[in-house]
């Protein structure tokens, strides 16, 4: 028989395997999404630590992750809706990490991405970047198939429209 800490210690090694096979992939969809590197690993430590709390719940679930996409990309989205996200808390702007092993291409490429609408943006990041189909975005996000497609198409249209004003502005 077991103990209360042998089950523990046993749900805790599912955890960390489960994360650490993850963790780049979630980390990624966070920076493209809210665009900067900081923000998103803050707002992927929240959702691990929620995920933490309720592992006994979400290690059952059907499908495990795609219910972590899911709470990643509500709290993304419910972040970016709090009026406190956009203070600035300093005389003068931090530099801006960014990944350098991404060619430039890749830069300019996120730099417009977080021109596009936030909605718009997690179907793009999800449909083209994470290569999810169009259902299972729609079941990430909470919404209808129909308006995967239409906020993919809008935000394809406002991303190439960024794109046509940065490249004729070189």
């Amino acid at each position: 028989m077991r103990t209360s800490g042998g089950r523990r210690a046993e749900a805790d090694a599912e955890f960390t395997d489960f994360v650490r096979g993850r963790m780049r992939q979630w980390r990624r969809t966070a920076y493209l999404i809210c665009g900067d590197w900081d923000r998103g690993d803050d707002i992927l430590q929240r959702v691990l630590t929620e995920l933490y709390r309720n592992w006994a719940r979400a290690r059952q679930a059907e499908h495990p992750d795609a219910l972590v996409r899911t709470m990643l990309l509500r709290r993304l989205l419910d972040e970016r809706r709090l009026r406190w996200s956009r203070v600035l808390l300093g005389a003068a702007l931090p530099e801006r990490r960014t990944d350098p092993t991404d060619p430039t291409d890749r830069i300019t490429l996120v730099a417009a991405l977080r021109q596009v609408p936030p909605r718009q943006r997690a179907v793009l990041v999800l449909r083209y970047f994470q290569d999810l189909s169009v259902e299972e975005t729609a079941r990430a996000l909470g919404c209808s198939t129909g308006t995967v497609k239409s906020q993919a198409a809008k935000g394809l249209a406002t991303l190439r429209t960024v794109l046509d004003t940065a490249a004729a502005g070189r």
